[in-house]
C-alpha cells in the first residue's frame, strides 16, 4: 500500500474544507476594489482613486505571546482582532489608509474549528478597519509545531498621498500631545506578563480581577484606531503607535530633530491590569515594555485641540518641547 499525504500529517481535504468554511467571513470584508474572490493564486485590488501622488506603505506583524493564553485557554475568537491591528494601528501612522490585509495561519495539524474562529477574529478586525481579506495561507507543518500550537501573521497594505509622508516635519515646540486610550495591554509584552501574573504571583485565568475572569482582561483585543484616524487625520502632525518599549521608545520615532515630548505621568489614565503589572516590576521597566493605558498618541497643534476633544476620546498628556533627550516622564 503506497504511503499518502495524509499519513505524513497533512491532510488536502481538510483544507479545502477550511477554505469553504471561511468564505463567509472573507466575503462580508470584500468592498468595490476587490478584483474576484478566495480561491485565486493572489489577491487583486484596484487603487482607489482621488490620490494625487500615491504611495503604497505595508506593515507585517503577529500577536506574539499572547497566543500562548489563546491557546492554553481555547479562547481564540478574538487574537485575529489583535493581529489586523497590529498592522493596520503601524500603517496610519504614516498617514496611509488601510486597504487591504493577508493572513498566515501555521499549524502542525489544522483544525478546522478552531481555525475558524482564529480567521472568523481576523475577518471581524477587518471590518472594524474598513480593509478587506483578500488572501492568506493556511500551513499544516507536523514537526514543526506540536500539538494544539499555531502561529500568526499578518500583513497590511495601505495607501497614503505621498506629501503626507513627510508631514511629521511640520511639528513644533508647544504642539500638544494627545492620548487615545488603550482597551488593554494589546499585544506587547506577554512574556513578562505570563511571568508576572502566573509565575510570580501564582494567578490562574479564572481568578476574578475586575468583575470577571482574569483571562478575559488580558485576552482583551487590540483596539483599532483606523476610525479615529479618519476623523483627525488632516488637524494632526503626527501619529505614533504605542507598541513595545511604549512611550519612551515610540513617541520619538515621528519627532523631529531637536525636539522632544515632555509628559506628566499623573495625566495617564491607566487601566488596573497595568498598576497590578507596574507594582511587581520598576517603574521605569513599565513604560518601557506597556503601553500603559495609551495605544496612540498624536502631536496636534493647539488650534486643532478642541476638534480632536470634541470627535475623539483623546486627552492631552504632554506638550513637544526643544530638546535632544527624546521622551521625559515626570
Amino acid at each position: 500500500m503506497s504511503t499518502t499525504y495524509k499519513d505524513s500529517g497533512v491532510d488536502i481535504d481538510a483544507g479545502n474544507a477550511f477554505v469553504e468554511a471561511i468564505k463567509p467571513y472573507v466575503k462580508a470584508t470584500l468592498n468595490q476594489n476587490v478584483i474576484g474572490g478566495i480561491g485565486s493564486f493572489a489577491g487583486a485590488y484596484a487603487l482607489p482613486a482621488g490620490f494625487r501622488e500615491p504611495v503604497i506603505l505595508a506593515a507585517t506583524d503577529g500577536v506574539g505571546t499572547k497566543l500562548r493564553l489563546a491557546i492554553d485557554s481555547d479562547r481564540l475568537g478574538s487574537v485575529g482582532i489583535d493581529l489586523v491591528a497590529m498592522c493596520v494601528n503601524d500603517l496610519i501612522c504614516n498617514f496611509a489608509s488601510p486597504m487591504f490585509f493577508l493572513d498566515y495561519y501555521a499549524s502542525a495539524k489544522l483544525d478546522k474549528e478552531r481555525a475558524v474562529k482564529v480567521v472568523s477574529g481576523i475577518a471581524k478586525g477587518c471590518q472594524i478597519a474598513d480593509c478587506a481579506l483578500i488572501g492568506g495561507e493556511t500551513a499544516e507543518m507536523p514537526g514543526m509545531y506540536g500539538g494544539r500550537d499555531f502561529d500568526l501573521a499578518g500583513f497590511a497594505v495601505g495607501i497614503a498621498e505621498k506629501s503626507d509622508l513627510q508631514k511629521s516635519q511640520e511639528i513644533q515646540a508647544g504642539d500638544i500631545l494627545v492620548a487615545f486610550p488603550s482597551s488593554g495591554i494589546h499585544s506587547n509584552g506577554y512574556s513578562l506578563v505570563r511571568k508576572i501574573l502566573f509565575e510570580d504571583l501564582k494567578m490562574n485565568f479564572q481568578d476574578e480581577f475586575c468583575g470577571k475572569p482574569l483571562i478575559e482582561t488580558l485576552l482583551e483585543p487590540t483596539r483599532i484606531y483606523t476610525g479615529i484616524y479618519a476623523k483627525i487625520k488632516h488637524k494632526i502632525h503626527a501619529l505614533a503607535h504605542i507598541t513595545g518599549g511604549g512611550i519612551v521608545e515610540n513617541l520619538p520615532r515621528v519627532l523631529p530633530q531637536g525636539l522632544g515630548a515632555e509628559i506628566s505621568k499623573a495625566f495617564i489614565k491607566t487601566l488596573p491590569i497595568f498598576d497590578i503589572l507596574k507594582a511587581n516590576l520598576e517603574e521605569k521597566e513599565a513604560y518601557r515594555v506597556f503601553n500603559m493605558g495609551v495605544g496612540m498618541i498624536a502631536v496636534v497643534p493647539k488650534q486643532h485641540l478642541h476638534y480632536i476633544f470634541e470627535h475623539t476620546d483623546g486627552y492631552a498628556i504632554g506638550e513637544v518641547v526643544h530638546s535632544g533627550s527624546g521622551v521625559k516622564l515626570t
